[in-house]
């Protein structure tokens, strides 16, 4: 039996332009530039700089090159394009992983600098200065191993010992490991080799002169580390019988210290993140203005000899293959010199018109640099703007940074949801969580303020926000709970 029946199917077709201008959109100052030098190399009908002859230029960017589609055997159909290979995934893509958004023409990038020892062969180094026999010297290299970034040794004695055995053949025993490990604990940077924070502390409160404070911290962390750890003063107060001058002192020797003793030195070798603004937003006589940074926008121009090629062959009435084959290649290279410079004009377009909304969208707040005026803003009220896509307002707000009067801002950190106020009107959540910071800054920090006393307070400001919505905004913050934010 024969059934006919209608089947209707949405699909998306994007033309390699669109593609190419999408991907285009989403990179960075740093990231574009790259992209337009490699360009420029595949593409030797793509030319840098103004075009002398101006009426050339307009004559042959006019010319239709379509007689010659006969040639044109690797055309693209939208129906063959996997969107998936072109495009990262809205959700999280590549850029929104990275900020290093640093140009390759910075002045610097060529400057020479010494290669640093690393963290292992300075501990390696250092041994060198001990008398140590064969045996010990194979030990003490195999814990300066083990040691990790931050300056630990998070395995326990017995394992390295089995470790040492399977994997090197030394043959010890885990009292003569733990001699070596006092030897460890001898090397700079001080704490460094300990099995855990009580341990790091209490190497550098050893290391430094001892005074009744010093005295004292060790004391504590030696015997009381959890009311110490959990800030319980109070007992702490109790058990030692002192003032609360003396806990301060005692307190603040162990607050100087270093709990993380390796990733000082390990931080040296990082290389410094330069950040190239993509817009700057100064104010003029009052008035926002707006600049596109210019090494978004460079001159581009197609290859005047290539055209003249063109050309040449379209005069030309007996065509060999040889010649067809070449037409085709000078074909494709036109189209794509002239794709590719339509693209960046569309990005240039699409990066202003997006951020000129968004400047005006938050007017108030780039008058005056107060982050409370930061009004409710979401990708949709941009959008529905300036007529694009979601999506694009998306890859624009998520990998450009623009210069304002008050720093260099990542562009996203302007959007935020919308709450109400006791009045009823939106509020943004960026706003909510600017008079939070600032209300828990100005706490007493003998009795700092738990969050359902947090939330009374923003109640109190015309600001009804539930305790445990309090919380989630103290945790994007970085904040920690009120029990450890005290302080003596």
């Amino acid at each position: 039996m024969l059934k006919q029946f209608l089947q209707l199917k949405l699909s998306q077709k994007l033309s390699p332009q669109q593609i190419q201008l999408m991907k285009l959109i989403q990179l960075p100052t740093q990231a574009f530039e790259q992209r337009l030098k490699e360009e420029m190399v595949e593409n030797p009908a793509l030319e840098a700089g103004k075009e002398e002859d101006e009426y050339e230029r307009d004559e042959f960017e006019n010319e239709d090159y379509d007689d010659y589609d006969e040639f044109d055997n690797d055309r693209i159909d939208a129906e063959d394009i996997n969107i998936d290979e072109y495009l990262s995934n809205d959700e999280t893509p590549d850029y929104k992983l990275q900020a290093n958004n640093y140009s390759d023409d910075d002045e610097d990038r060529s400057m020479p600098f010494a290669a640093p020892v690393s963290f292992h062969q300075d501990l390696i180094n250092q041994l060198n200065t001990f008398i140590l026999n064969d045996e010990e010297r194979e030990i003490a290299e195999f814990l300066v191993g083990s040691i990790d970034d931050m300056g630990y040794i998070r395995r326990s004695v017995p394992d390295i010992v089995d470790d040492m055995a399977f994997t090197q053949g030394i043959y010890t025993d885990e009292k003569n490991v733990e001699r070596i490990l006092h030897i460890i604990h001898e090397l700079e940077p001080s704490g460094v080799g300990a099995r855990d924070l009580q341990e790091c502390l209490l190497l550098q409160l050893k290391h430094k002169t001892p005074t009744e404070s010093v005295d004292l911290a060790i004391d504590i962390l030696e015997n009381q580390f959890e009311s110490f750890t959990k800030k319980h003063y109070d007992k702490l107060l109790q058990k030692y019988g002192i003032s609360q001058d003396q806990l301060k002192k005692a307190i603040d020797e162990i607050e100087k210290l270093n709990p993380k003793p390796g990733g000082a030195f390990t931080g040296n070798n990082k290389m410094i993140e330069h950040i190239v603004p993509d817009f700057t937003i100064r104010i003029v006589d009052g008035e926002l203005e707006l600049t596109l940074n210019g090494r978004n926008a460079p001159e581009l121009h197609v290859s005047k000899d290539y055209q003249e090629m063109m050309q040449t062959y379209k005069a030309s009435r007996d065509k060999s293959n040889q010649q067809k084959e070449a037409v085709q290649f000078i074909k494709q290279k036109l189209d794509s010199a002239k794709w590719f410079i339509d693209a960046i004009r569309q990005r240039q377009e699409t990066l202003f018109v997006t951020m000129n909304a968004i400047m005006h969208y938050q007017e108030e707040y780039f008058l005056d640099g107060d982050e409370t005026k930061l009004k409710p803003m979401i990708l949709k009220d941009i959008a529905d703007m300036i007529g694009l896509d979601i999506s694009t307002v998306s890859r624009v707000a998520n990998s450009k940074y623009v210069e304002t009067p008050y720093g260099t801002k990542l562009i996203k950190e302007f959007f935020s949801e919308a709450m109400k106020n006791d009045q009823g009107e939106d509020v943004s959540t960026l706003e909510i969580k600017k008079i939070l910071q600032n209300v828990i800054e100005e706490e007493d920090k003998q009795k700092p303020l738990p969050d359902d006393q947090l939330a009374d307070i923003l109640k109190e400001k015309g600001y009804p926000i539930a305790r445990r919505t309090i919380a989630k905004y103290r945790e994007q913050l970085d904040i920690p709970v009120a029990r450890m934010r005290k302080k003596i």
